[in-house]
């Protein structure tokens, strides 16, 4: 079978859906049956791009400023995407993420979650139109959808009405850079950050209002002086839509040293920092799987996070789960792993085990008998 897929997303620095694509696409090529054509946007190609492309950051300024520079850049890539697809013999086109383009055959999307429609002031409004506008579309014209969780699933069938067997999940995995270290393995690593192995806590993801990081920063304060100094809290991530609500918080933080924003980091700087943290801090109230919390279990790191959405099924018993708004809640379980020793080897074996329910080859194969069904529709 052969399938086009699109990577367009990775033209931009690699979070969670480029991470999606790229991990799925090395599992999809495993199984021997799937032959992958790749649109990388402007364009087509047999192998994924493994960095941002150097005009990302050029489009992104020009989208705040251009009226309607959604539309044109779809128009633009439609074209190229047709153009290559006459080169091609393409069985069925996927999409990964919200931006389907038109493919006459059969086409399936995959809906990673819905803040589009859960939280809409996390968008610009121009983009917020033009996602609700191909969403809609792409989900009313694939034959089946994916998604990486049940609680999706089940907002996915609510919101668009969609039948049982039409949307179907495909849990996610984690790529083999994730797993437990030792402190000498990270010494390179952490040393110019000024960082020793179990030495800090650490975030990772968008910062943006869904990501409730000011949660996680209002638990760290109320830890005692001690242990603050002991243990920074180090945030790892690009600033997002709105990120500036987050300067009241973090300002003062910011400025006594014991909070760091470390920005984007490559994919194994960022494994490396995960495998040396003490804990994960993942308070997001909203997620459609969320993939750090278990890279972090898989790297032996037990997680804090917020029981909301998804959270609950992927950290099953091994997570430490706190209500989104109870920092005090968070701050008393921080603080247990921070002092607790054999609580925290209890909960990193809880981790551990439980990242071993989830593989992207199972991701993989489930994602193959969907083309399959696809096919059969």
């Amino acid at each position: 079978m052969r399938v086009a897929l699109n990577a367009r997303i990775l033209q931009a620095p690699r979070t969670g859906i480029g991470q999606y694509v790229a991990a799925l696409s090395e599992a999809l090529g495993s199984l021997g049956d799937i032959e992958l054509d790749y649109f990388h946007g402007w364009g087509w190609g047999a192998d994924l791009p493994q960095a941002a492309l150097p005009g990302y950051s050029r489009w992104s300024a020009l989208a705040k400023q251009v009226p309607g520079a959604y539309r044109i850049r779809r128009w633009l890539e439609q074209g190229r995407f047709e153009r290559g697809l006459r080169r091609r013999r393409v069985d069925l086109y996927h999409e990964p993420s919200l931006w389907p383009l038109d493919f006459d055959g059969p086409m399936v999307m995959t809906l990673h979650d819905l803040t589009h429609v859960r939280y809409p002031e996390t968008q610009p409004r121009d983009r917020l139109a033009e996602i609700e506008r191909r969403v809609g579309e792409g989900v009313g014209r694939a034959s089946r959808i994916l998604t990486d969780s049940h609680f999706v699933a089940d907002e996915i069938r609510a919101h668009f009405g969609l039948p049982e067997q039409r949307v179907v999940v495909a849990p996610l995995g984690y790529a083999p850079r994730f797993h437990p270290r030792s402190a000498e393995a990270l010494r390179d690593t952490l040393a110019p950050f000024g960082l020793a192995a179990g030495g800090y806590l650490l975030c990772v993801g968008t910062l943006e209002p869904r990501k409730n990081l000011e949660l996680a920063l209002r638990a760290y304060l109320r830890l005692p002086a001690v242990l603050r100094a002991r243990f920074p809290l180090l945030i790892a991530g690009m600033p997002g839509w709105r990120s500036e609500q987050l300067n009241a918080t973090l300002g003062p933080a910011l400025a006594s040293g014991q909070v760091r924003l470390l920005g984007y980091q490559s994919d194994q700087v960022l494994a490396e920092l995960l495998a040396g943290a003490r804990l994960l801090l993942f308070p997001s109230r909203y997620e459609g799987f969320g993939l750090p919390v278990l890279e972090a279990m898989a790297s032996g790191v037990p997680v804090v996070l917020a029981r909301t959405s998804s959270l609950p099924e992927v950290a099953g018993e091994a997570g430490c789960f706190v209500a989104p708004d109870d920092d005090e809640a968070m701050a008393e379980a921080m603080l247990r792993l921070l002092e607790d020793d054999e609580e925290w080897g209890r909960r990193r074996s809880l981790g551990l085990r439980r990242a071993e329910a989830f593989s992207w080859s199972a991701c993989a194969r489930i994602t193959a008998d969907t083309y399959r069904q696809a096919m059969g529709d």
